[in-house]
């Protein structure tokens, strides 16, 4: 994990990789349990006997916005931050799904920071860059543009 004292070192830090957390197992339980909490319970996520038959890996198919919903463990994991009395979530520039994951499969997060801006009062939104890889995978599952506001 990458310790930052301040938000100035947050904004030396653009453009640089700053870690890459340990994998996370996305298990069947855990598509079940986000499908159950979204209501998309599409068949492609949660019917494991549908799966085997006509999908081409044989098991079922995590939500891609269940690999999103795991960016701020990958963030917190990597990104330490001192002197901030809290954090917002602004939303999103870009966020693309580039390869299914199946379950069973281990994800991890590489994390870089794009840009990061002084915003008042006594601010700083900062773009992290979140590439969601696969392990053994070609392609990641994800890449975002994630924005945060962090305040002192």
């Amino acid at each position: 994990m990458r310790i930052f004292s301040d938000l100035n070192e947050i904004k030396s830090a653009v453009g640089s990789e700053i870690g890459v957390s340990d994998w996370i197992e996305v298990t069947q339980d855990r598509i079940n349990m986000f499908a159950e909490a979204t209501c998309d319970e599409q068949w492609i996520h949660v019917d494991q006997e549908r799966a085997r038959k006509e999908l081409p890996s044989g098991k079922t198919i995590a939500h891609g916005l269940l690999s999103l919903a795991l960016a701020p463990l990958f963030i917190r994991s990597v990104v330490g931050l001192k002197g901030v009395r809290n954090t917002l979530n602004y939303g999103a520039d870009r966020i693309r799904y580039l390869a299914p994951v199946p379950a069973g499969t281990r994800l991890r997060g590489r994390v870089s920071i794009s840009e990061a801006e002084d915003v008042p009062p006594d601010g700083l939104r900062v773009n992290y860059h979140l590439m969601i890889e696969i392990e053994d995978g070609k392609r990641p599952a994800c890449i975002a543009e994630l924005i945060a506001l962090h305040y002192r």
